[in-house]
């Protein structure tokens, strides 16, 4: 899998920590960048560690993954992309409290993170090297968190969820490529 590859797929990983940044960048008045500093670090960290995760347990079973692993691959980054594209037209849950308290940090990462979390295992079969990739996917994440708390911040009319619905399409289109070039 080439770099440009990994960051596209980095890039649709991390629509969900866009849409929830957006959000909260709409709510930091006026900005604070320690604030928007942390939870853009606890998103890139939450997105880099989950692959290791998957990718680390699923090591036990790497032979029978290494055979589907294109269409491993495909299926999920397709489930992924379908369920963002879904979650895109779906109103989202009043949250309750600070988005930068950190209780509510850790459980926004986590919920952010889970699609990183299958990435990881599509990984595996495909011999992709994963600290260097999960390192992309936590910058990306961060960079992209980063970016959203701003842009929600100063009003720049930017849909959370148009950007969720373009990762999940993104992710889509990842998959179908590595299916048509496992068919070749």
């Amino acid at each position: 899998m080439s770099l440009w590859e990994i960051l596209i797929i980095a890039a649709g990983l991390a629509m969900d920590c866009l849409s929830v940044s957006v959000a909260s960048g709409i709510t930091l008045k006026p900005f604070e960048w320690k604030k928007a500093l942390k939870m853009a670090s606890f998103f890139g960290i939450f997105q880099a560690i989950m692959p290791i995760l998957s990718w680390t347990a699923g090591l036990s079973i790497k032979k029978i993954i290494s055979e589907f692993a294109p269409w491993i691959a495909f299926a999920l980054l397709v489930f992924l992309g379908i369920r963002m594209i879904k979650e895109s037209f779906e109103e989202e849950e009043a949250s309750k409290g600070s988005p930068f308290d950190t209780k509510n940090l850790i459980l926004l990462s986590i919920a952010t993170s889970i699609d990183s979390l299958a990435a990881g295992i599509s990984f595996l079969g495909l011999n992709v090297p994963i600290l260097s990739s999960s390192l992309i996917i936590g910058a990306v994440s961060f960079a992209i968190s980063l970016a959203g708390l701003k842009i929600g911040n100063v009003g720049i009319p930017l849909s959370g969820k148009k950007a969720e619905a373009a990762g999940g399409i993104s992710l889509i289109l990842i998959g179908a490529k590595i299916i048509t070039d496992h068919l070749k």
